[in-house]
């Protein structure tokens, strides 16, 4: 029998990874928003952001079910590894999700409780960022694994290393969410959110200078790769460092909606550094993309299901913001 022409384990890889950096692009200013819930300036500037994301906040989730689904159809390893592995991680991040949906809607209707609908929709929030950003460290710094069975502890993933990529995502998600502001508020709120974001590109710097510089201590595969592997893969922090100077442009030139871009971009080419760093080991710090691959058979099948999906999802998904586009104003919006 002839090798198949196309390596679906590869195209699969690919279509979850969209799935993932898709979810943490759109996801991510809105639990943003809500990490920054506590610190606005006053009940208005809540309303505002919380109308500014109520149109697509349920549908950007659309892509967390996309890629935890085809993550576990295409790679059934990853689940059996990663779930007893990471269990009371994903257990955190799941709960956080829920609480801030509920928080979103109660938040709505509420009269004297408000404000504890707006510490729930805070906490849900933080919770679930940092609880993703661990799940990432976690992924980094590699499992026990023998047998192609998990042989850790449930609290293996929680380490200095990973507490530290648990905070580093909060503060990028407070970072999109802050520029997401910028683009979809006006007035004295837009002023604020131009007044916190350097703070908040700071803190993010620094969180991805450390992280940077622990990484190769943490796994010595990401050291073999970053300093005697291929010399192209500095372009990429290089890229991410050069949207931090569009930022700050950006920011000093009041524009708009190029502080949120920018953002995205530092976001994007952070994620292909991360991937290129542990390509292609999809459970380190042994298995690859091909040992925890499915069936060949059981892959091309779901590929022709997703080929239908995926576009109407990004179709949906552009006609949506097509549609909610331009600023929201204080007192108008989703009730």
């Amino acid at each position: 029998m002839s090798d198949p022409v196309f390596d679906l384990t590869i195209i699969w890889a690919g279509i979850i990874a969209f799935g993932v950096i898709m979810y943490v692009l759109m996801d991510g200013f809105d639990l943003g928003l809500g990490v920054l819930f506590p610190f606005a300036p006053s009940e208005d500037a809540r309303d505002v952001m919380m109308n500014s994301v109520a149109p697509v906040w349920d549908g950007n989730e659309t892509w967390l079910i996309l890629g935890g689904a085809g993550l576990l159809a295409a790679f059934p390893l990853v689940y059996a590894v990663f779930l007893p592995a990471l269990y009371i991680g994903v257990f955190l991040m799941l709960a956080g999700l829920i609480f801030r949906g509920i928080a979103f809607e109660f938040r709505f209707k509420a009269k004297t409780s408000r404000y504890l609908w707006n510490w729930s929709f805070a906490i849900g929030s933080t919770v679930a960022a940092f609880a993703q950003g661990a799940v990432v460290g976690a992924y980094i710094q590699g499992f026990r694994v023998e047998n192609m069975a998990y042989v850790g502890g449930a609290f293996d993933w929680l380490t200095p290393f990973t507490i530290l990529t648990g905070f580093g995502l909060v503060a990028g998600y407070a970072l999109l969410g802050a520029t997401w502001l910028i683009m979809k508020s006006e007035g004295s709120i837009q002023n604020w959110a131009f007044k916190i974001t350097p703070y908040l590109l700071i803190a993010v710097l620094i969180v991805f200078a450390v992280i940077s510089v622990w990484t190769p201590f943490v796994d010595p595969f990401v050291k073999e790769r970053w300093f005697n592997g291929v010399s192209v893969i500095w372009l990429l922090p290089l890229f991410a460092v050069l949207c931090a100077g569009w930022l700050l442009r950006a920011l000093k030139q009041r524009r708009d909606g190029s502080p949120f871009v920018a953002t995205m971009g530092m976001f994007l080419f952070t994620y292909l550094g991360l991937l290129a760093s542990k390509f292609p080991y999809v459970v380190p710090p042994n298995y690859t993309l091909w040992d925890a691959a499915s069936a060949h058979s059981s892959q091309l099948f779901l590929l022709l299901g997703l080929l239908f999906v995926i576009p109407i999802v990004l179709v949906y998904t552009a006609w949506t913001y097509w549609v909610f586009r331009g600023k929201v104003k204080a007192g108008a919006g989703y009730h």
